[in-house]
């Protein structure tokens, strides 16, 4: 009797988990957005084309930003780029690695929160990037130089 017990308590912990990278239900006045991470509002949210504008001379900062996704990891959506204006994006990773966001969610309008920040990028990791994104061999073995950039870490996302 124990040993039905306890698979059924085994059962009941694991099946009551649900894994960090599902998106998080939006409310029925919100029914085309999608939350990703933490659940975060649109409130206060700036244009992602004046964060170089609001960073100045700060190398980081707290932010919330709004702007189109330009690319997105289309091996499991762990990275976005965000349309920055004038042929930029801003890389978007996500915080702890804790959740991802749909591959097919390039053209969509994002809002991110987190941390705003530049960074120097090595080549290995353009070269990882680049392969993500689906660019060709030769493609990814012209990156031969690190990139100085605006990055972001996203605690939550919405995408609409």
């Amino acid at each position: 009797m124990k040993k039905i017990f306890y698979a059924f308590l085994v059962i009941g912990v694991f099946g009551s988990c649900s894994p960090s990278n599902k998106e998080q239900p939006a409310d029925a006045s919100k029914s085309s957005m999608s939350f990703y991470g933490d659940t975060i509002t649109e409130e206060n949210a700036k244009e992602a084309t004046q964060l170089a504008t609001l960073m100045g001379e700060q190398g980081k900062m707290d932010t919330k930003l709004t702007g189109t996704i330009a690319k997105v990891c289309q091996k499991k959506g762990c990275w976005m780029d965000v349309d920055m204006g004038n042929n930029q994006t801003l890389k978007v990773r996500f915080k702890d690695y804790a959740f991802f966001v749909p591959k097919d969610a390039e053209g969509k309008t994002t809002v991110i929160e987190g941390e705003a920040f530049y960074d120097t990028v090595s080549v290995a990791d353009l070269r990882h990037y680049a392969e993500d994104a689906g660019k060709s061999k030769e493609e990814i073995a012209k990156i031969t130089e690190p990139e100085i950039s605006l990055n972001f870490e996203a605690k939550g996302v919405i995408i609409k």
